[in-house]
């Protein structure tokens, strides 16, 4: 008895020193059908962090199941928006540092180093900007605005926090520091996604918002907004640097600008095609 109180005893210090180093921070993600995903976002936490708390937005795959077996705390919550439903995990947060990561992100090795070493007691910072580095499947791609792509994402959430916005919500700049370390971010799985998400999900949204705030299109906007888009990334944004990924990248942006408002001018033109979309699913 004795013998194998020893064992277990060794055996649990000998895990606990395997384990990573974890901060008093609370991980924090949003979620909708990411069980492909939630998996690896959860563990990569997990290194540095003592909690994650997951909100899901009500999925129909496996992402609950897949997220709780990972080790984090799963709430569910009807989509809200972006900066909202970011928020409603502040509620079931036990410390006053937390970070925020999408499914599909990842901690670099760099970026997990310098919070282990960093004493959030006694920083005068309220959070820290990181840099993140966006994938098309297996590439970085740099340029356009892409990199570097600096977000607040560690951060007190006493202090501050993502604004009630339903979109492309980012946390304030105020009193944070700049980190040269990175987020990876798989935003893609492939080209076809690159043009798909515009082409179907972010136009038609951005669409919808324009027209619901009582924006109007003209016959010539989709051109003007599409060219614009096309000439600002690459030559301004450094698409041209890019290679033929940055002009992939540059040309999907223009993509997703022209579309949304052909899409808006629609609205105006279409009253059919204007009753048949459904406003109250923007989000």
């Amino acid at each position: 008895m004795i013998f194998l109180c020893t064992f277990a005893f060794c055996n649990h210090i000998i895990l606990a020193m395997s384990n990573p180093i974890q901060k008093q921070i609370s991980g924090i993600v949003t979620t909708l059908n990411e069980e492909h995903n939630i998996a690896q976002c959860v563990t990569s936490l997990l290194q540095v962090c003592d909690e994650v708390v997951v909100i899901d937005s009500l999925s129909t795959d496996h992402t609950v199941e897949v997220a709780t077996a990972a080790g984090a705390k799963v709430y569910t919550q009807a989509y809200l928006g972006d900066g909202i439903q970011k928020n409603v995990a502040l509620q079931y947060v036990k410390n006053l540092w937390v970070l925020s990561l999408d499914a599909d992100e990842r901690l670099t090795p760099e970026l997990v180093d310098r919070i282990r070493h960093t004493n959030f007691d006694t920083t005068p910072y309220d959070g820290f900007a990181l840099r993140r580095r966006n994938y098309v499947g297996s590439r970085w791609f740099k340029s356009c605005g892409w990199y570097p792509d600096y977000l607040v994402r560690l951060y007190r959430h006493d202090r501050l926090r993502f604004p009630e916005v339903k979109q492309h919500a980012t946390v304030s700049t105020r009193n944070t520091e700049r980190w040269k370390c990175d987020i990876i971010h798989y935003r893609y799985r492939n080209i076809g996604e690159l043009f798909a998400k515009p082409g179907r999900n972010y136009s038609s949204r951005g669409a919808k918002i324009l027209y619901l705030n009582g924006k109007r299109a003209h016959w010539w906007s989709p051109l003007w907004h599409g060219c614009g888009a096309f000439l600002v990334n690459y030559f301004i944004r450094g698409g041209i640097f890019g290679g033929i990924d940055g002009l992939t990248l540059t040309k999907s942006i223009a993509l997703n600008s022209y579309l949304k408002y052909a899409k808006l001018l629609e609205y105006q033109r279409d009253p059919e095609v204007l009753a048949h979309e459904d406003f109250n699913k923007v989000w």
